[in-house]
This record gives C-alpha cells, structure tokens and sequence, in this order.
C-alpha cells in the first residue's frame, strides 16, 4: 500500500518562500525540481484574485510572496520551495496586466507592462504578446509573457488603450515592441 503524501499547509510553503527570498530578487524556482508533494487548495481567478481554502488572500504581501515561487510545467502550475511542490489552480493566467507605459514610436515603441503583483516586463522576442480569440463571441483575450512561462493578462482598459496606438502591418492590426510586431486582429477583420 502506497502512503499518500499531505501537501503542506500555505503557512509552511509561505515560510520556505520567505527563507527562499534573498536581496529582493526572485527565488531561482527554474532550478528547483523537488518531489510533489499533492495539491494545494489554492486558485488563481481570472481576475487576478488569489483564493485558499475557498477564501480570497486579503494580504497583498502575502499573494505577491506566493507570486514569487509560481512555476509552470506545461499546462499546470505548482508553488515550489527547494524541498516542496504543490500544485496550484490557475483559472487563466496567473497575473493580470493592470497597466502599461509606452516609450518611443513607431518600429522603435516599446511597451512596458505592469501587473496586479508588481512584476514588470517589456513586451519583446523575451516578453510576446498573444491574442487569443473566442471561437464563439471573436472577444479577444490578450496576454504577455511576465517570466518564466508565466504570462498575464492584459486587463481590458490597457487593452483599449493598445489598441489606440496599433499600427498596420503587412496586412495585420497590431503593436510594436522591444523591436518586433505583435500581431492582434488581421485589417481585414478590423469593424
């Protein structure tokens, strides 16, 4: 008979990422590989919004500490200490885009995103930006790349303003950023 494991409890893992945390920087968690140890009940909202035990996390320092130890593995997500991993639900993207600052014009534009959590990313070949589209409504879902295959998406008053400064190109509607044109809608379909 095989004993199944107890994931940790969020205080515990909360602990390891504190100890983890050196300098303000980020923990390392693409070198970290240790066993799983279960599930955790812990979700990510599509909003944004951080929720244990069915109870959304009302300290902010709390989620953007959890926030820090969040690896992906291909379609799922675990919150890992050098010593634990559990997995984690994410109902979309981990992080929201809350807001953006724009550099620059044209082919040499440079778009600077912000999320919910505080992590910042420059929309570029390391940092995409995709659109996905509903295949019943056409509503888009737009998202960046913040880190480490964890993406955020992009909320819907940033979205419009995108949309504001989208140029064309080469038969598509879309952004420039760190060099490179991030397409969004073909102009063909644009209303």
């Amino acid at each position: 008979m095989v004993k199944q494991s107890t994931p940790p409890a969020a205080e515990s893992i909360a602990a390891s990422a504190r100890a983890a945390a050196k300098g303000g920087k980020l923990p390392p968690v693409h070198l970290w590989n240790p066993p799983f140890c279960g599930d955790l009940d812990m979700q990510i909202m599509r909003d944004g919004t951080w929720f244990y035990q069915g109870t959304p996390i009302g300290r902010p320092e709390l989620v953007r500490l959890f926030s820090t130890i969040l690896k992906r593995e291909g379609d799922s997500y675990f919150l890992v200490t050098p010593v634990e991993k559990v997995g984690i639900t994410v109902e979309d993207a981990p992080f929201v885009a809350v807001d953006f600052t724009v550099e620059g014009t044209g082919e040499a534009q440079n778009l600077i995103f912000q999320t919910n959590l505080g992590d910042t990313a420059m929309a570029g070949p390391e940092h995409p930006i995709r659109v996905e589209r509903d295949a019943e409504t056409g509503e888009p879902s737009p998202y960046v790349l913040i880190r480490s295959g964890l993406e955020a998406l992009i909320d819907r008053k940033s979205f419009y303003r995108l949309v504001d400064i989208g140029q064309r190109q080469d038969g598509w509607f879309g952004l420039w950023s760190g060099g490179q044109f991030f397409r969004i809608i073909p102009e063909d379909e644009l209303p």
